[in-house]
């Protein structure tokens, strides 16, 4: 659901081909770091308009698009 919203952002942030980034994508893989998440996650927050308090770990795009989702009750 939020996926392509998540696939631009890390494109942009990386260089890599939109393309590039599929949902079994690890964010170690795709050449981000803890500090790189954090920016991420509030490039996100300004994209959707939510806030986004990661409380929990996720090491695929796929697994911080299901986070978004059930933070959206």
């Amino acid at each position: 659901m939020y996926f392509d919203s998540i696939a631009k952002i890390i494109a942009e942030r990386t260089g890599c081909a939109i393309s590039a980034v599929k949902p079994e994508s690890t964010f170690t893989e795709l050449g981000i770091d803890s500090l790189d998440t954090v920016e991420l996650l509030m490039n996100l927050e300004d994209e959707l308009g939510m806030e986004l308090e990661l409380d929990q770990p996720v090491a695929t795009v796929g697994e911080l698009d299901a986070f978004i989702q059930s933070k959206q009750g």
